[in-house]
Parts: C-alpha cells; structure tokens; sequence
C-alpha cells in the first residue's frame, strides 16, 4: 500500500500502554438486525468504557508519552468525547488537561469533562472556533496543543481498533466508519489496507457535515461555512490537508446519510441491539438503510464509536 502518516509497528506498540479497559472491545454478529437491513451485520462496540466513546485509545498514547517526556499541561479542543478521554488519561497521569468546546457542545459531554478534573473553556462558536481558542492558549501558555487526527497518537490509538478485527474470526467484507476528523477512519482504515487489503473501507457522514467526504471526493480540501446535523461528534467544516492525504490512501468510499436515517438508525439500534447511542456511532446504519442493495450478502462490520448522548434529545429523536 501507498505510505501514510501511520505505522503500523508503532499502532502495535500502542496497545502496550493503552490501558487494558479500552481494548479488546466487543465484537460480535447481530443478527437481529440482519432481517431488517439485508446482510449480515457485525457490531464492533467501542462505547463499553469509562469514555463511553473510542476517544480513550487516542488520548492513552497522547498521555502515556507525555508523563514520559512531554509538558505535563495540556489543552485540546473538543465537541465532548476527546475531551472527556483527554480529561480521564491526563488524570490517570497527573496531567493538567485543559478543554476548549463550544458552548451549544452536548450538555452531559460538557459536564462529565468537568466531573472528570478538566478545566473547560466554552467559547460563542461552534468547534472550529474551539480549535483555534485551544491552539491560541497553547501558543500563549506554552502547553502541549492536542489536535485531533492531525496528533498522529490519537489515529494510532484508534488504530488498536483495526488490529482487533483483522484478528477477528469470522473475516468479513466491509467496515463501515463514521467520518468526522478523521482519526478512527485513518487509523483503522490503514491497518486494514495493510493487513487485509480485501475489507472494503467506506466512510460514513451525515449531509449536514459534508466537508471530509466533498474533499475526499475532489482530491482536495473542500471546507464549509457551517454545519447542519445531529450527529455533533463528526460536525467539522476544515479538513486537515495531512488527514485527508492519509484518507486518500485508506478509504475506498466516502458516503454522505441523511439524519433522517441517522436517527432510524439510532432507533434501530436501540430495539434491535438493546444499544443507546450517539448519532455519530449510528452512520454506519444509516449507510445500510439507505443503500441496501450495495451491501445485500455481504458481511458488514460497523464501529459503534461512542454513546454519550442528551437524554432528552435522544428521546425526542428515537421516541420515547
């Protein structure tokens, strides 16, 4: 395969110091749901954690290298997971984490970084507004600047993830990837290139956050000015120039959803799984929903990223 930023002995390495509880997560068939969407589904479910969310892999590598040889302050900007994870690895190490979000980020993401010893910072923006206050207080404090996918340690992280399915039994033929900086698309989208170059990668986002997908497809970076959807863990508007050349290499298809679908995802999921979700760990279903003919006989996996929701939202969404 094409050379990417990853490596793949240093994405092995990384599960030496990832701490045991965010890996060798779920993995396992459901068929429940395969009546419903037409091929054999797989659910590899990264929300069993004390993150609740993929995140934790990330922030493990970033943290365990930093209490080594690193600042022991840090900052990032985060629309509520990375931010929690950062929080949970860089207390485990005594860091002090700093968090940049907006103030519209999920209320119970905003106040379980809190609960977790961080300080947050809410900015009147949405989260491309946050990454710039976040490397503004790096730049002007000194302190350790966490960005996510850009930080090669938080693609490697998730990376952990691919390893775990290409050693899965049965093999299966896709991997669906919700789609937002780029980290768990990259990341695992690598190890599967390098490992079984078979597995198809497609990349999952929701329309209302088109910016990764638009450049994926026009082999540049294609931005917009704001952002429309539910799903607040994937709603970037910047692509990273170097996170997009690597998703150029990894990604067979990016795929843009509608929340209609997001959300009947979610439902599914929750009636069928016995999972509550976030809408971010739902595109996966929702690609199935709207093109079951593509995936028809196939063996699907999808990545269930991460479940930290509003309540009140997810009712109104899924019904109570």
């Amino acid at each position: 395969m094409q050379e990417t930023r990853l490596s793949t002995a240093r994405i092995r390495a990384a599960r030496r110091v990832i701490d045991p509880v965010f890996l060798d997560t779920p993995l396992y068939r459901c068929e429940a749901l395969e009546p419903v969407l037409g091929c054999t589904v797989s659910i590899k479910l990264e929300t069993a954690n004390p993150v609740r969310s993929f995140k934790g892999r990330g922030t493990e590598v970033v943290a365990s290298r930093l209490a080594e040889h690193g600042p022991r302050a840090v900052v990032c900007a985060s629309a509520g997971n990375l931010g929690q994870a950062l929080a949970w690895s860089g207390r485990g190490r005594g860091l002090d984490v700093s968090v940049v979000a907006s103030r519209f980020a999920t209320a119970a993401k905003l106040d379980r970084i809190r609960a977790l010893g961080a300080k947050l910072e809410l900015v009147d923006g949405d989260h491309e507004m946050a990454r710039e206050r976040a490397a503004a207080i790096a730049r002007d404090d000194g302190i350790r600047l966490v960005e996510d996918s850009l930080d090669i340690e938080t693609c490697e992280g998730a990376a952990t993830i691919g390893l775990e399915l290409v050693e899965a039994v049965p093999s299966f033929d896709t991997v669906l990837i919700a789609l937002g900086g780029g980290a768990l698309a990259t990341g695992v989208g690598h190890v599967l290139k390098a490992l079984a170059p078979e597995v198809e990668v497609i990349c999952v986002q929701p329309e209302g956050a088109p910016a990764m997908t638009r450049s994926w497809h026009g082999r540049r970076v294609v931005t917009t000015d704001s952002t429309d959807t539910i799903a607040d863990g994937v709603a970037g508007r910047c692509p990273i120039p170097a996170v997009l050349d690597d998703l150029l290499v990894v990604a067979d298809d990016a795929v843009l959803v509608q929340e209609a679908s997001i959300i009947a995802g979610m439902r599914l999921l929750l009636d069928h799984a016995g999972l509550v979700v976030e809408p971010s760990a739902a595109l996966g279903i929702a690609a199935l929903l709207e093109d079951r003919d593509r995936f028809a006989g196939r063996h699907v996996v999808t990545i269930v990223c991460g479940s930290n929701v509003d309540m009140d939202a997810y009712h109104r969404w899924v019904g109570r």
